[in-house]
């Protein structure tokens, strides 16, 4: 779990980068004078929410105060924030219950196996809480390269977005806005585990290796997870065009299971199959 004092250092961030994103004119106030910094000041968020100044700086420094529930609701208005980011909020606050991360092991059952396997030629792979690949079908395996280690954090997701250079491929042309969104789907689930040591070993790692995390993590944004459309620029088939779908499984929460339907009208499906049978045709002369 994390600690009491990582999850308000957290909420003092995540309730500072808010802040600095909002001008006056946003929220309805008047811009008075020159300002040495972006965003509003903490008084005209202590107005907005009704509550006192003392009290919201303390609160943004991360001290040791507890807000009710209707505070909290009173400064996510003011920060005008999404509903994902209002749920970041209480989660940080310690209003709701924070899921036992150790209470089982990241194991794929067998059943969930051959559900991954009746899928293709549709790919499917299951994440666990860490963000590391667990499982995955073949077409999956050829689509997404998932057999390809990338060391030091092999099957990490958010690893492979920011340190591998095959996902600036992949992704392209759009992997800025791939892995802007992969980032704040991962800065939300981090709030049940961001006080344990590979989580923190991961984001130094992360922060070393790329220019583009070191700049986007401090922003403290945050997403829900959300069926969309997704391409992908495979290395043989070209273009391929899903829509992607997360379905959590009931008896361990923390899997996740990530379905690419084929977008119909395109030749994703045939693609596919073409993938396949190429990759059939190499096990048969080897």
């Amino acid at each position: 779990m994390v600690s009491d004092e990582q999850r308000r250092q957290d909420l003092a961030d995540f309730l500072r980068t808010r802040r600095m994103r909002l001008s006056p004119e946003q929220v309805g106030l008047i811009r008075g004078g020159r300002r040495r910094t972006p965003g509003l000041r903490r008084e005209e968020v202590a107005q907005l929410a009704n509550v006192g100044v003392s009290w919201y700086t303390l609160l943004e420094q991360g001290r040791d105060i507890h807000p009710s529930s209707e505070v909290l609701h009173s400064i996510a208005d003011a920060l005008q924030l999404t509903p994902d980011e209002r749920q970041h909020l209480f989660l940080l606050a310690g209003q709701q219950h924070l899921v036992d991360t150790h209470a089982s092991h990241e194991q794929v059952s067998p059943a969930l196996r051959r559900v991954l396997d009746s899928l293709s030629p549709t790919p499917a792979f299951v994440v666990g809480r860490r963000w590391n690949y667990l499982a995955w079908n073949t077409t999956a395996e050829h689509v997404f390269l998932l057999s390809r280690s990338v060391p030091p954090y092999e099957y990490n997701a958010v690893w492979r977005i920011f340190a591998d250079p095959m996902s600036l491929h992949i992704y392209s042309p759009k992997w800025e806005q791939v892995a802007q969104k992969v980032l704040a789907e991962f800065r939300a689930d981090s709030v049940y585990y961001a006080d344990e040591e590979w989580f923190k070993r991961l984001i130094a790692d992360l922060q070393r290796v790329s220019p583009e995390f070191r700049a986007w993590w401090p922003r403290h944004d945050v997403r829900g997870r959300a069926d969309a459309q997704k391409g992908i620029e495979h290395p043989l088939v070209g273009r391929l065009m899903f829509e992607h779908t997360t379905l959590q499984v009931p008896t361990t929460p923390e899997l996740k299971i990530m379905i690419y339907t084929p977008l119909p009208e395109t030749d994703t499906l045939a693609k596919l199959q073409q993938l396949m049978d190429m990759k059939i045709a190499e096990n048969v002369m080897y």
